[in-house]
């Protein structure tokens, strides 16, 4: 069984990246499991070429460094013939409602004439990562679910009319991860986009800015440590941040201080020892561009070797190959 996994290079990897989804890849990635930088998805919106190039060559730097098989890991736009080629067959196996119905198209565009027409039409490349890859399971969030619904959709109508060809994708929703919210403003996300940086804390921040912006994180009103999310959510956002790094029980990890000063030493020293040997190994790697460039150009050789069959034969069945 083949699971596939995605992160955008829209912005820097942050805690909430590896905490909530990349760590977990490292550690729980079976042996036919894929991981890619979507860098495609990342030109929906108004963008920057080099610094879209730089934060791809980061992403996948962050992923092997994080401990994935570099086996299992690819950047999308290294198949960017493979997936143009499969993207226009399901564009024309999908309706225009289909596609102007998805929830983001609908919040992001919101009817400005300016929206770029990749957003409407994304979820259809989406698609065609996942049933280019024939993975089997796609774990998302709520959010992207709809987006796998259609991937589905377009398997099943492919099949339907002209042979089989794909595997049916389901979606899966991970095991629930760290809830990681901004530190300026805990009622809001973590974000690799955030206007203010301050309140996020980026994997590849030195222990000296991480330790910074950890004490300038928002506590709530009074000194004592509870652990309650709904009246307390500044602080129950730095014991959950805590309690993803060491394992422990936030509301155990509460009785341990006795203000939230030492709260914020202990949060800022365990992001440190999460985070540096990531740091270390993806600084590495960043400074030795053959080494990496080597391990993207390995990654999408294997990519586009399991995804040739599938292709050719939905080209064929199509009626252009």
């Amino acid at each position: 069984m083949t699971r596939l996994s995605a992160i955008t290079p829209s912005a820097r990897a942050h805690i909430g990246n590896h905490l909530g989804a990349t760590r977990r890849w490292a550690a729980e990635g079976a042996d036919d499991d894929l991981y890619f930088v979507s860098d495609l998805h990342a030109m929906t919106l108004p963008y920057n070429p080099a610094r879209l190039r730089a934060l791809t060559a980061e992403m996948l730097a962050v992923l092997v460094a994080t401990g994935i098989d570099p086996d299992r890991v690819f950047v999308q736009s290294d198949l960017v013939r493979e997936l143009g080629a499969l993207t226009w067959v399901l564009e024309c196996t999908c309706t225009y409602g289909e596609a102007a119905r998805m929830t983001q198209f609908k919040q992001k565009g919101d009817g400005r004439a300016g929206v770029r027409l990749g957003l409407l039409t994304y979820p259809v490349l989406m698609a065609a990562d996942i049933l280019l890859q024939g993975a089997d399971e796609v774990p998302v969030g709520e959010d992207q679910r709809q987006h796998v619904e259609l991937a589905r959709d377009l398997a099943r109508r492919f099949n339907s009319a002209h042979g089989e060809v794909f595997t049916v994708p389901r979606a899966v929703l991970p095991r629930t991860a760290a809830r990681v919210r901004d530190l300026t403003d805990p009622t809001r996300k973590m974000s690799k986009s955030a206007p203010d940086a301050a309140g996020t804390v980026f994997v590849l921040d030195t222990p000296d800015l991480i330790r910074r912006k950890v004490r300038r994180a928002r506590t709530d009103s009074g000194t004592n440590v509870t652990y309650a999310p709904d009246t307390r959510p500044a602080v129950a956002n730095l014991l959950e941040v805590l309690a993803a790094c060491t394992g422990e029980d936030p509301w155990e990890a509460a009785t341990r201080f006795p203000d939230c000063g030492t709260l914020k030493d202990a949060v800022a020293d365990a992001l440190i020892a999460e985070l540096t040997p990531v740091r270390e190994r993806a600084l590495h790697l960043l400074s030795d561009p053959a080494e990496l460039d080597a391990i993207r150009k390995a990654g999408a050789a294997r990519a586009a070797e399991r995804a040739a069959h599938r292709l050719d034969a939905a080209l064929r069945l199509a009626g252009v190959g």
